[in-house]
């Protein structure tokens, strides 16, 4: 069966006192709209609708952001769930299979948990996620007989025997998708709120003889996030599961609590990590590569074997081959460095192509913005870059080359050649100790007159 994904996202999310929509701010450097969207995703999904309503363009950029053929449809108007699912109809028109609805402001929900509804759906027409709430609090509460759902109540609608129920509704919900929509379009507003609930639908089914029943999830996963203490919370959740994950899979994490993770990264099994790093967004790491203490990588890739830091920064397009060594405090961006590199302190590499076992020493810079355009810089394999070389790109330093420390290098320099651009040192006996005296005797009147 074909199945669609309606993913909800219109919410304004006023309680996070934000401008920014609510399915925008950022779990694990990824808006929680990606982290809905993911879950769904893994059923490969035919059709991937997104409800938009405030900051909408924004909404929409970030969704196809994620997935270029997702389509965005607009609710204006803010009421409720099921007027919000009616928005998608257009988009809907000519499919035929099973609609799953999600909400943008719910990340955890498990793939798993997804393909469990896609399974009950076979056996009914309409499927509720419910969880077991240890604080039921305002939720609304799913009543069951037997393994049959016959419909849910909103708290604000719910009469005391049925505010009693611990078994409460996600939201999310799965059915025929011909089925769905002339469901939502038999809601009403009768009710506290004034709004057309998408709970309704399964009152709707029963009473027209169809089947409905809840699959139950672990609470955790249907944990919305409503202000910014529950999307700190979040936060706390999404990297204590990623941690777990990665050591699940082979990865060493010395000390887990401080390492902090990005939605999309992704370490090789026999990777070591060490305490205090970040990775950022867009990190691959091959395996058994070393990551050492205080570094921070963000949208580059390191090969097997290579070892990052301490107090490494890694920069987007950074890309470090086999071997590659970049030590304490070693900022690379827009880099490629060939196997066998070797920058351990003190420098900067920007907008560079480092051949095979070069050596970069300490205090290299790549002088890489004029104020206005960004050169390049290229090394050839084998080349000795002296300590405190600055490089004025655009230029070229060709294999087995060397630049003499505290060099200024403005022109190419061929293969194998010396290349020194410092100016001549002068000496002169016996004037250090003369200056020392008239500095002393300066520092004495200065003294005497304060």
């Amino acid at each position: 069966m074909s199945i669609a994904l309606v993913v909800l996202a219109a919410g304004k999310g006023t309680r996070m006192e934000s401008d920014l929509p609510k399915v925008l701010h950022r779990i694990g450097n990824a808006p929680m709209l990606h982290h809905a969207m993911a879950a769904g995703a893994a059923l490969d999904p035919e059709k991937v609708v997104v409800v938009a309503g405030h900051g909408a363009e924004a909404v929409s950029a970030a969704a196809q952001d994620y997935m270029d053929e997702a389509e965005v449809a607009i609710q204006s108007e803010q009421l409720g769930t099921a007027h919000a699912v009616a928005q998608a109809r257009t988009a809907l028109a000519e499919f035929d299979g099973d609609v799953i609805v999600l909400y943008g402001d719910t990340p955890f929900i498990r793939f798993e948990t997804l393909e469990e509804m896609a399974r009950a759906r076979a056996r009914h027409d309409v499927v509720v996620l419910g969880f077991e709430a240890a604080d039921p609090g305002r939720y609304g509460r799913l009543v069951t007989d037997g393994d049959r759902l016959e419909r849910i109540v909103e708290f604000k609608d719910a009469k005391d025997e049925e505010r009693a129920i611990t078994l409460c509704n996600s939201g999310v919900l799965a059915a025929d998708c011909a089925t769905l929509l002339r469901l939502i379009e038999a809601v009403g507003n009768d009710n506290a709120s004034g709004e057309y609930y998408l709970t309704d639908v399964v009152a709707l089914a029963v009473s027209e003889g169809l089947s409905a029943t809840a699959v139950v999830c672990d609470e955790a996963e249907t944990q919305g996030i409503n202000s910014r203490p529950e999307l700190a919370r979040a936060e706390a959740v999404f990297q204590a599961s990623a941690r777990e994950t990665l050591m699940a899979d082979g990865v060493t994490l010395q000390a887990p609590e401080t390492v902090f993770l990005s939605f999309d990264t992704a370490l090789g099994r026999d990777t070591e990590v060490e305490p205090h790093v970040v990775f950022g967004p867009g990190v691959t790491v091959e395996n058994g590569a070393r990551i050492r203490a205080f570094s921070h990588l963000e949208g580059c890739h390191v090969s097997t074997g290579a070892v990052v830091g301490p107090y490494a920064r890694l920069r987007p397009g950074a890309e470090l081959d086999e071997d590659v060594h970049v030590g304490n405090f070693v900022e690379i961006k827009n880099a490629h460095l060939s196997a066998g590199v070797k920058a351990n302190h003190l420098s900067y590499i920007g907008d560079a192509d480092i051949g095979e076992r070069t050596n970069i020493g300490a205090g290299t810079i790549t002088c890489n913005y004029d104020g206005f355009l960004k050169h390049r810089t290229e090394i050839g394999e084998g080349a000795f870059i002296g300590s405190n070389t600055m490089l004025v790109a655009p230029v070229r330093v060709g294999s087995g080359a060397l630049t003499g420390s505290g060099s200024v290098i403005t022109e190419d320099v061929p293969d194998d050649a010396l290349a020194l651009g410092r100016a001549p040192q002068v000496t002169k006996p016996g004037r250090a100790r003369k200056l020392f005296e008239i500095l002393k005797a300066r520092r004495a009147d200065l003294k005497k007159d304060g």
